[in-house]
């Protein structure tokens, strides 16, 4: 049975109303910090009542939790795992992991840097990251334990190291250190780091 007009058009109505909220969140998050930001801002951002906000977006801590998932679930990571799991060639692999973390921090790094910054100060945001997190470094661990299936790792770098290198090169803050302490680009800093983690693990 196909839906009733009036029925399609109040879903579409309410996944448009939903991303606003969404979206203007982001903004405002990443703009103004979680902290100083508040719903009322956001229902002014989204052109929505405040009650809205709460009830589609699930108040600041719903919709901090949903930009944490759309960031972790973004397509760039599925596809990079997918390229990584086809590679037979070590620094093939290594270029991959590189050229998608530095598109993830391009697509999301407003969402990271505001969660970060939030993390310490308030609980909800720090078992949400924890989990990010998680996710997150379970990524390297399919990267190194691919290195490793396919002899490409220096002798005695076993697959917890590995894992750790890619961490520390490819995890939360070298890209930032480059790029928001250090002034370079996303592509100055994936070369640079791509090179430090080719010299440190083939």
């Amino acid at each position: 049975m196909k839906a009733r007009p009036e029925n399609s058009r109040r879903a579409e109505y309410a996944a448009l109303t939903r991303q606003a909220i969404i979206d203007a969140a982001r903004k405002l998050f990443s703009t103004n910090g979680f902290f100083a930001t508040r719903v009322e801002d956001i229902a002014a951002e989204a052109r929505v009542a405040p009650a809205t906000v709460y009830a589609v977006g699930g108040g600041k801590h719903g919709l901090l939790h949903t930009l944490i998932q759309q960031w972790v679930s973004a397509p760039v990571i599925s596809s990079t795992y997918e390229q990584v799991a086809l590679l037979t060639d070590p620094e093939a692999i290594l270029r991959a992991t590189a050229s998608g973390t530095r598109r993830v921090r391009a697509e999301w790094g407003d969402v990271m840097r505001m969660v970060l910054a939030t993390a310490p100060h308030d609980t909800r945001a720090a078992q949400t990251l924890a989990e990010a997190t998680d996710v997150y470094r379970n990524g390297f661990v399919r990267t190194a334990q691919r290195l490793a299936d396919i002899g490409g790792l220096r002798p005695g770098t076993d697959l917890d190291l590995a894992a750790d290198v890619l961490w520390f090169y490819f995890g939360y803050s070298s890209y930032f250190t480059c790029v928001d302490e250090n002034g370079w680009s996303l592509e100055r800093a994936e070369k640079w780091l791509l090179g430090q983690a080719r010299a440190a693990l083939l």
